[in-house]
C-alpha cells in the first residue's frame, strides 16, 4: 500500500496507517517524502524528490527499507539502479487521470522497455484498470500501481480482489 498525498503527508494518519498494514501482514510506502521513511516499510521517489536529496546518502539513511523511484525514461531507471533503489516506477502506461503532470503515455512497449533495461522490479503506473492488467501483466512489469480502478468502484474490496485475481491468472 502506497501513502499518496499531494498535500503533504500527515504524520499521525502515516503511523496509523502503518500499524493497520503491518497488522495486515502488508507493507507500507509513504510517497514524496524521505524525511517520513522511519514511519513506514520504504519510500517512493519522483525524479524531483531526487533533485532535493542527497542521494549517496538516501540508502544508508534508509537501512533496510524498501526504495522505489519513478523513472520516466530507460535512463533514469539506469539511474535509480546506482542510487540503489529496490523497485522503480514506470509510465503512464496509459492517459491517467490522477496525475496531470504524467506525460504522454509509453504504452506497453514502454514498460516493456524498461523491464529489460534494469534488473530490478518494475511497477507499471497509470490508467490501469481491471480490462487492462493482463495486457500489463504481458509487459513483464512485476507489479501494477492502481488508485482509480479501485478508488472509484463502489465495492473497493472487490474492485481490489477482481485485480489481484486478474493478475494471477
Amino acid at each position: 500500500m502506497q501513502y499518496r498525498s499531494k498535500n503533504g503527508v500527515e504524520r499521525d494518519v502515516l503511523v496509523r496507517a502503518w500499524e493497520r498494514t503491518r497488522a495486515s501482514g502488508a507493507l507500507l510506502i509513504v510517497n514524496d517524502d524521505a524525511e517520513l521513511i522511519d514511519c513506514a516499510d520504504g519510500v517512493h521517489l519522483g525524479q524531483e524528490d531526487l533533485a532535493r536529496l542527497d542521494t549517496a546518502a538516501l540508502r544508508t539513511r534508509a537501512r533496510a527499507k524498501i526504495i522505489g523511484i519513478s523513472c520516466p525514461d530507460v535512463v533514469s531507471a539506469h539511474a535509480a539502479r546506482a542510487i540503489g533503489a529496490d523497485y522503480i516506477g514506470v509510465g503512464s502506461m496509459y492517459a491517467t487521470g490522477t496525475k496531470h503532470d504524467a506525460g504522454a503515455p509509453i504504452g506497453p512497449e514502454g514498460i516493456r522497455a524498461a523491464v529489460r533495461a534494469v534488473d530490478l522490479p518494475v511497477v507499471a503506473i497509470g490508467g490501469i484498470t481491471l480490462e487492462r492488467i493482463a495486457e500489463v501483466r504481458a509487459t513483464g512489469a512485476a507489479m501494477a500501481a492502481v488508485i482509480t480502478a479501485i478508488s472509484r468502484a463502489s465495492d473497493r474490496t472487490a474492485a481490489a480482489r477482481a485485480l489481484v485475481d486478474a493478475w494471477a491468472r
